[in-house]
């Protein structure tokens, strides 16, 4: 079959618009550079405890020792910013609880993975028998770099992909190919001398610009650590109880997001304002339920139960606080019960 490259990578664009994409761009493989900034960022132990992040090693910076025969890689990026209450609001009002915009609605990987999937089985209609995959953070892959190689944003001080004309409320997805289609340029940065992000940070995780240490990361802790939150962090942690927007709240490109036209990303089950003393009061049968579909369910009962007791120790001390904390004092998870302790203690209310 005779294939016209720059044909192809303009009609494959078209396909990106049809399924929900807001842009799809096409980069080269060459990942040197940004390979040991990740050997830095690893040796310096700034992963914590996702060991994942070392045993994955240098397959992330080399797309075709993860699929071999990749030349390029196709990077898709998809609006998530919800219709949802409005979030320095609920950042405000530490009776409430704060779950992170982009977990509001269905599970992003179910969502993109199955558009991408849709785009792969389009390319391999009109080019034939070649080799493709597709992930969304699914595999180790540096995905932030491969979409600014592909001109779908720069990579801000935050760490987070930015474009001056959305912002930076994206998921991000790709597809690897053995197809020598022509690649597109990366865009100029925009940040300037703004230092928004790195001044918010409620836990100063971002330690320089463009340097991220994820063991002071809200996002991290409140997700990816197992075990007890260390105390150091746990007042700073305030209400948000999945995740953390600040850096993203704060950024200046971000007066330019639009509300994502995507009705799977919309909030489910109240949870864009959620009153904390409720969402403890949940037993695991009704997290399951309520979670049902979202990237919340993977941190599992425990992390979420013990991430809402921290932010009750950071609420006010009402009789509905106090009541909600004393009835799980004796939890029967360990770590759920050390947060309730801690949280009780802030309200003059430990043993």
């Amino acid at each position: 079959m005779s294939i016209d490259p720059v044909a192809l990578a303009a009609q494959v664009k078209a396909w990106g618009r049809e399924l929900g994409f807001r842009k799809v761009g096409i980069a080269a493989v060459d990942l040197a550079e940004d390979e040991q900034r990740l050997l830095h960022w690893l040796g310096a132990g700034r992963h914590g405890a996702m060991r994942y992040m070392a045993r994955h090693g240098t397959r992330r910076s080399r797309p075709a020792e993860l699929v071999p025969g990749t030349i390029r890689v196709i990077s898709a990026r998809m609006d998530y910013w919800p219709d949802a209450a409005d979030a320095q609001g609920i950042l405000d009002d530490r009776v409430l609880g704060y779950v992170s915009r982009y977990a509001l609605g269905r599970d992003y990987h179910k969502v993109l993975r199955n558009r991408l999937a849709r785009l792969a089985d389009r390319l391999a209609e009109a080019a034939g028998a070649n080799g493709y995959r597709a992930f969304t953070d699914s595999a180790p892959v540096l995905e932030k770099a491969l979409a600014r190689n592909a001109g779908l944003g720069w990579i801000g001080k935050h760490t987070n992909l930015l474009d001056r004309h959305d912002g930076s409320w994206f998921f991000l997805g790709e597809i690897f190919t053995d197809l020598p289609l022509p690649v597109d340029e990366p865009v100029p940065a925009h940040c300037g001398s703004c230092t928004a992000c790195l001044d918010v940070c409620p836990t100063q995780a971002i330690v320089a610009p463009y340097e991220l240490d994820a063991r002071r990361c809200i996002s991290y802790l409140t997700i990816e650590l197992e075990g007890s939150i260390p105390e150091e962090f746990r007042g700073a942690i305030g209400n948000r109880i999945y995740g953390c927007d600040d850096c993203q709240l704060v950024c200046p490109w971000n007066r330019y997001a639009k509300v994502t036209s995507e009705p799977d990303f919309h909030p489910r089950h109240g949870l864009d304002a959620p009153r904390l003393a409720e969402l403890f009061s949940w037993t695991e049968s009704e997290f399951v339920e309520k979670t049902s579909g979202s990237a919340i369910r993977r941190i599992g009962y425990d992390r979420w139960s013990r991430n809402v007791a921290i932010a009750l120790g950071n609420a006010p001390g009402t009789p509905e606080v106090i009541a909600a904390l004393e009835r799980r004092r004796d939890d029967p998870s360990d770590v759920v019960r050390d947060s309730v302790g801690w949280a009780l203690a802030r309200h003059g209310s430990g043993q």
